[in-house]
């Protein structure tokens, strides 16, 4: 066969496939171009999803009638003023978006430019239908329908009407995202789905358009390095999800889906989550033009980084820096479900109140009216005051007043009552001590070892001899000296002496465990991360273990001034508050 000249139609519905995947890639391209436009408020009009319909107006520039017809041909822009490919500094500077989304589709053009008439074009399909004066307000709307309705073989990959429309948001709540200065306002099928206008600043758009709690549980992330501005807001590890479609990435204002990004953050929360849940994230790169390329994805949502790894340690390190200067900061937002459960006491009419209210004396006479009425004492436990207790205003996690179920220590603090899971909270100090010795690992420093009186020998699978074998020398820094002794034995000769002497079977046996799972998939510093969150783990203080009142007290003023301490090894929060609104809820006083 010849090679041939591909009819215009036939190029423009080539590009469509690059570009136009769905309705949601046509929105895509519309709102930048009216965020491009200078636009100060964006409205969005769906149907069915946006196959029906996907309506763009904005109130930016505007353009003229010669501007449009142009704006309707393949490779014209305004967008790319010299030929300076790798210098974009808009959106996008492609001149397919709207004539491959008028080829596949039915196109309404209007525009006016502020000071002259407004103008309109209709493309049915690729083919122009008519054009005309158009009454409108400066700016510029774009009405696209029956998207690939004429294309069945790509109309019938497109997916249901609920999925579009949940992919059309995501695409509008991340461009608002990205521009909180702008005003932004979807409808879908008549109903208003979502409205915000200019905010003040990133954590607020940003909360808006997640969950408003997310204000009250997140940190600001403020780094720079050669050049690379990173900014954003990081949710507290407690503050997490059960996927990761919280995770919002900017580079250059430019929303992206970048795996090196997902990656970096995904390692930045590895020792404050759980493996199975996802932080919830905004965060805003800004590059020089020179260390990005933009354009290795045809609708621009992956980029290139000439620094690949500059990148990555630049977010992990402000993640893990804005984390950290959280210190014992955890989600505190009552779980209503939990609150829901607590019971009041029925008010019955008793013999007793009778009496009483008559102005009868309390005689034995009144409790043999009500057997059962003098109950054992609460299984509780005080000690006695030898000095007057602290001021609660003076400490944020207050003052110990009690443990319940050998588990929970209950303090009291300013603004309310503060419930704290003793083996969770001790498990994230021990951990943190156990950084700082690997931090300080030298002469002088690293983690004290504490010799067993007698060493223990330890039986495990030759593999799992085998993989403690080859890492002796690490976990020696962790002050755990062990010496194989045959081919299925480790004999431990000590234990770091923050841990105690504990399970030291149980302890060597997890750490085999996790060398197993982690040995291949993470770099050095990961895996004996791992280590020593298994570590910590094992020396941190049971539940139902007996605490003093001093013990109790010396465990929150450590975590108040501990990073992290407000989320467990595991991700889950170490410590919640009752406000003292919320306990007067419990007792209908509100």
């Amino acid at each position: 066969m010849s090679i041939r000249r591909l009819p215009e139609h036939l190029v423009n519905r080539i590009a469509a496939g690059e570009v136009v995947e769905r309705p949601a890639s046509a929105l895509k391209e519309l709102v930048e171009n009216a965020l491009d436009a200078g636009a100060s408020r964006i409205a969005i009009k769906l149907a069915g999803g946006g196959i029906d319909l996907v309506e763009v107006i904005d109130d930016g520039i505007g353009m003229t009638p010669d501007d449009m017809a142009l704006a309707l041909e393949r490779h014209a822009t305004s967008k790319l003023p010299d030929e300076m490919i790798d210098a974009v500094t808009t959106l996008g500077f492609r001149g397919e978006a709207l004539p491959s989304i008028a080829s596949v589709a039915r196109m309404t053009l209007e525009s006016r430019v502020r000071g002259s008439e407004g103008w309109q074009r209709i493309i049915d399909n690729g083919v122009l239908v008519s054009e005309g004066p158009a009454g409108l307000p400066p700016g510029t709307r774009v009405r696209v329908e029956g998207l690939f309705e004429r294309v069945p073989a790509r109309r019938k990959f497109l997916r249901s009407a609920r999925a579009e429309y949940a992919a059309c948001m995501d695409v509008v709540r991340r461009l608002a995202m990205a521009r909180p200065d702008i005003g932004f306002a979807l409808d879908h099928d008549g109903r208003s789905a979502l409205n915000v206008a200019p905010a003040a600043g990133r954590p607020q758009r940003v909360a808006a358009l997640t969950d408003r709690a997310l204000i009250e549980n997140s940190v600001a992330v403020d780094l720079e390095r050669e050049g690379i501005v990173l900014g954003g807001v990081a949710g507290l590890p407690t503050f997490n999800r059960g996927i990761a479609d919280h995770q919002y990435l900017f580079v250059n204002g430019r929303p992206v889906k970048d795996r090196l990004l997902v990656g970096a953050v995904r390692g930045a929360y590895a020792d404050v989550l759980a493996r199975d849940r996802h932080a919830v994230v905004a965060l805003f790169l800004d590059v020089p033009s020179d260390m990005v390329d933009v354009n290795v994805h045809p609708a621009k949502t992956e980029v290139r980084f000439r620094d690949p790894a500059l990148v990555r340690g630049l977010i992990v390190s402000g993640l893990k820096q804005a984390l950290g200067e959280a210190g014992h900061r955890s989600m505190q937002r009552p779980d209503e479900a939990a609150l829901a459960a607590w019971t009041r006491e029925p008010v019955v009419a008793s013999p007793q109140a009778e009496i009483w209210g008559q102005g009868g004396n309390r005689s034995s006479a009144v409790y043999d009216r009500r057997p059962g009425f003098i109950t054992p004492p609460p299984q509780g436990r005080a000690e006695p005051a030898y000095a007057p207790p602290p001021e609660t205003s003076a400490f944020p996690l207050g003052v110990a007043r009690g443990q319940v179920a050998k588990t929970y220590i209950v303090a009291e603090a300013e603004d309310g009552l503060v419930i704290v899971d003793q083996h969770a909270a001790h498990e994230r100090l021990v951990l943190e001590r156990m950084r700082r010795g690997l931090a300080n690992n030298g002469p002088g420093g690293g983690i004290a070892a504490q010799a067993l009186l007698l060493p223990e020998v330890v039986e495990l699978e030759e593999t799992a001899c085998d993989r403690l074998d080859a890492r002796i020398g690490e976990l020696a820094d962790f002050g755990l000296d062990l010496e194989r002794l045959g081919p299925r034995a480790m004999l431990v000769r000590s234990v770091p002496a923050m841990l105690g002497q504990g399970d030291v079977v149980g302890l060597v046996t997890d750490l085999a465990d996790e060398l197993a799972a982690y040995d291949e998939a993470l770099s050095l510093k990961e895996r004996l991360d791992h280590v020593a969150a298994t570590m910590a783990c094992h020396g941190s203080v049971r539940a139902g273990r007996v605490l003093s009142v001093a013990e109790m007290n010396a465990l929150l003023r450590e975590m108040e001034v501990t990073p992290n301490s407000g989320q467990c090894n595991h991700g889950r929060p170490t410590w919640v508050k009752l406000a003292h609104g919320d306990i007067e809820k419990l007792f209908g006083r509100k």
